[in-house]
């Protein structure tokens, strides 16, 4: 990896040791494991394409954006690195996940034997908002990265930090669900009338995505200055800070 690194090259990284791949599996295993919970767990009446996509996307958006955090945090060890090559690997692998969590609950509804009403009810929307909703995690992930020092730190940030705002704007009702990652995840994927609300994933996005990324690749260009402008990257061996614990 260089100065030059190409969007080909960061999705090299995000898989470039046994303990990124072994990630990687981890989050589509918790997929799996959503899917068969809900199999196991869900009577026949309930079991639609809206209840299968938001659990089974609820769950691998909670590993996805340990991902993004190392993506980024190799970007604060070499000062001067390009960013956007980082987020576009980053996006694309959280759009493989997203479609992959689509499959997974597409085939589990299938197979599910349901007896509800219209099990299949917006299911082509719901699959286009799975992605959107892995995009977003994956953009918090990042976000973070580039913000926050340490992987040990940044890992459990983007469960604390999206869900803790959840929970603190909860009195301002609709508000807080347009202005969080997860609210925005219930407008996409919940049994709302009329099939997902795409407007609460744009205003989440932007404070969530595009603020988080915009500050963070500002703070490491400010770096780079500091440090004498831009360097020679030295050798990134694909692992984050030893003994953080999301490290891979």
């Amino acid at each position: 990896m260089d100065l030059h690194e190409t969007t080909t090259g960061a999705l090299r990284r995000a898989a470039g040791s046994r303990g990124r791949r072994l990630l990687l599996l981890v989050t589509v295993g918790t997929g799996i494991l959503a899917t068969a919970a809900l199999l196991a767990g869900l009577p026949p009446a309930e079991r639609t394409a809206a209840t299968f996509a938001e659990t089974v996307h609820a769950f691998v958006s909670v590993p996805l954006p340990f991902v993004g955090v190392l993506l980024a945090h190799d970007l604060r060890r070499a000062p001067g690195a390009p960013v956007l090559p980082t987020l576009a690997a980053a996006t694309l692998i959280a759009v493989a996940a997203g479609l992959a969590g689509d499959a997974l609950f597409v085939a589990a509804l299938a197979t599910s034997g349901s007896t509800a009403s219209d099990p299949w009810a917006h299911v082509g929307g719901l699959a286009v908002a799975g992605v959107l909703v892995q995009v977003l995690a994956q953009l918090v992930g990042t976000g973070l990265g580039l913000l926050i020092a340490r992987p040990g730190w940044a890992c459990p940030a983007t469960i604390v930090l999206p869900l803790g705002a959840y929970a603190l704007l909860t009195p301002l009702g609709t508000a807080r669900d347009r202005l969080t990652p997860y609210g925005a995840l219930q407008g996409l994927l919940g049994a709302a009338p009329g099939g997902p609300r795409w407007a609460w994933w744009v205003t989440a996005a932007l404070l969530w995505g595009v603020s988080l990324n915009a500050v963070g690749a500002v703070a490491l260009r400010r770096r780079a200055t500091r440090a004498g402008g831009p360097q020679r990257m030295r050798a990134i061996g694909s692992t984050a800070d030893p003994g953080s614990s999301c490290s891979t």
